[in-house]
């Protein structure tokens, strides 16, 4: 997809400002598995389950409330979905299971004095950048992976890739600008 923020081409994000039912099976069809699995990897499966389709729901009732001048349909989503695991594990009266949370977030550096809904909000983080990455053109992917997993400059990455320092300066600044639409504020 590739949208501007303030003017969607998507038809999921254009029918959700359209109120176009069919709009909901379109995002679900393209945003579930995300969402679910966000929600699987913070709660049970069946738990999981259940709270996709809220999200879906919530999502449609508050449609109106949808700006894609502030983010993707994806990000709002995926807003919603944290929300709605956070308010789980509060009305369950439990802690997040900080375990299961451990484990997804292994390789991230330093969370280990994050709380429970702290880490849910970091999880949900990294799966929407890792989204928004595969949204990228391979190069300007590999360009981004480059400088921010692996600490090269912006002259090692030019090297490595055999392209102008320009190009390699050009290609993290689009890069940055369209991961910023997926990770930008959600719209609660």
């Amino acid at each position: 997809m590739t949208n501007a923020p303030d003017n969607p081409t998507d038809p999921a994000e254009q029918g959700f400002l359209n109120g176009d039912e069919s709009a909901l099976k379109l995002a679900y069809d393209q945003h579930g598995a995300l969402i679910y699995t966000f929600c699987k990897r913070s709660v049970d499966a069946e738990s999981a389950a259940d709270l996709t389709q809220e999200v879906f729901l919530a999502a449609w009732k508050a449609r109106d409330r949808f700006d894609p001048s502030r983010g993707t349909l994806a990000g709002w989503l995926m807003g919603i979905a944290k929300n709605k695991v956070i308010d789980l594990h509060r009305f369950r009266g439990r802690r997040v299971n900080e375990t299961e949370l451990q484990t997804e977030l292994a390789t991230h550096t330093d969370d280990s004095n994050l709380g429970g809904e702290s880490r849910i909000e970091l999880l949900a983080d990294k799966m929407l950048l890792n989204e928004a990455l595969k949204t990228l053109n391979p190069r300007s992917r590999q360009v981004l992976e480059l400088a921010f997993y692996h600490d090269l400059t912006h002259p090692q990455i030019a090297e490595k890739c055999d392209l102008p320092l320009g190009t390699v300066k050009s290609d993290i600044r689009r890069g940055l600008q369209r991961l910023r639409t997926y990770l930008d504020p959600a719209h609660d």
